[in-house]
């Protein structure tokens, strides 16, 4: 037996460590050891989808945007059909709504580039005539049109001077834009398969989110989830305002100017205008066509005034719009937009107010629980006299 007054000795037999020391030694050991494997599952993880990563962000942004009317959709449809139907049939629908107007902008754009390049060919068999205007040019106007009856405007001369360009340059550009629309169909598919999904098992998967966040970060992560749908939607609805704005303003602009089938071009030009800066090239691009037709006043004013509607709506109405959901300064979206373009294409500009937003909130949360220094005022010491 051991007796009561000595004390016992838990210390390991031979190494002179104490036992619970050591238990709590490979426990610890234990614990790093999972979250080591843990952490190397998830980064591997990360890798191997990292190339899914832009269809699983749009699916996420158009289904946080339409949520609420997929709830509406869903409430009207039979029970029976809730599981595979109901998300089948509105995500066809979304679908259709986004790509639709797209397919259309893209597609009026490739035909009337089917018709310039008859004209083209055309030109070409006779000679392409220098514009009306070219000679009005002040100083240089009589020797450029000279110098484009010598290069373009003999019977095939058009042909001769695309001989001249490099044409590994000009296959290395079609096999790009190959590339290029092959890698965003691709993109379009899984990000219609991941909306579905989403739509499929919406709830549970948000009550798994809301869960998980309230694990990591407490119950005050409740505000900033609802921060970063409210940011998510008021990014959506200003791109499609700044579209319609646009739309509706430079249609208007076009008839003015004589544009043939101003209210399509105008309607192609705010689509456009929903991916920042390619709504100027729409612009631009419908002024050089006005200008090679002879109308170089119309083509001016269709360029500075399309220009400034473009300007009002990218610079001014979205970051209105968004700023005044999110309690965002008008600066601050506006750079959150273009900083966010830059980093991460047309993606950037949903999610970069949506970041700012939130690091605006956590800025001000911080700001308001930091502690105040003390108001008391010591009293000054004494001082020495001679």
């Amino acid at each position: 037996m051991i007796s009561p007054s000595k004390p016992i000795d838990r210390t390991v037999e031979g190494s002179g460590a104490p036992a619970g020391g050591t238990r709590g030694l490979t426990l610890s050991f234990d614990l790093k050891a999972r979250w080591f494997w843990a952490a190397l599952v998830v980064l591997l993880s990360a890798w191997i989808i990292h190339s899914f990563f832009l269809p699983l962000a749009w699916a996420a942004i158009i289904a946080i945007a339409t949520w609420p009317i997929y709830q509406r959709f869903a409430s009207r449809m039979p029970s029976r059909m809730a599981s595979n139907a109901t998300p089948l049939i509105f995500t066809i629908l979304v679908s259709s709504l986004v790509l639709g107007p797209m397919v259309f902008a893209f597609g009026s754009v490739a035909v009337q580039v089917q018709s310039w390049l008859d004209k083209l060919a055309l030109a070409n068999k006779a000679g392409l005539a220098a514009p009306a205007w070219l000679e009005s040019v002040p100083l240089v106007g009589s020797q450029l049109a000279e110098r484009w009856q010598v290069l373009l405007g003999t019977p095939g001369g058009i042909s001769v001077w695309l001989q001249r360009a490099d044409s590994s340059a000009l296959l290395g550009w079609v096999q790009t834009l190959g590339q290029f629309v092959a890698y965003h169909v691709v993109v379009v598919l899984f990000t219609i398969l991941v909306l579905f999904v989403i739509y499929r098992g919406g709830e549970k998967q948000a009550l798994r989110i809301n869960r998980a966040l309230r694990d990591a970060i407490g119950e005050n992560s409740a505000p900033y989830v609802d921060l970063a749908i409210r940011a998510v939607r008021a990014t959506v609805l200003g791109m499609v305002a700044v579209a319609l704005f646009d739309g509706v303003l430079t249609g208007v602009v076009y008839a003015v100017a004589g544009v043939r089938q101003a209210a399509v071009w105008g309607a192609v030009t705010g689509l456009f205008a929903m991916i920042p800066y390619l709504g100027y090239v729409a612009v631009i691009g419908i002024a050089l066509a006005l200008a090679a037709e002879g109308a170089v006043g119309p083509a001016l004013a269709v360029c500075i005034l399309g220009c400034i509607v473009h300007l009002v709506g990218d610079k001014i109405l979205r970051p209105v719009l968004i700023g005044d959901a999110v309690k965002l300064g008008f600066v601050w979206v506006l750079m959150a937009s273009l900083g966010g373009l830059e980093v991460l294409g047309l993606l950037g500009v949903l999610i970069g107010p949506v970041l700012l937003a939130l690091a605006s909130s956590l800025w001000r949360q911080w700001a308001a629980n930091r502690p105040r220094p003390s108001t008391e005022h010591v009293a000054a010491a004494p001082t020495d006299r001679a």
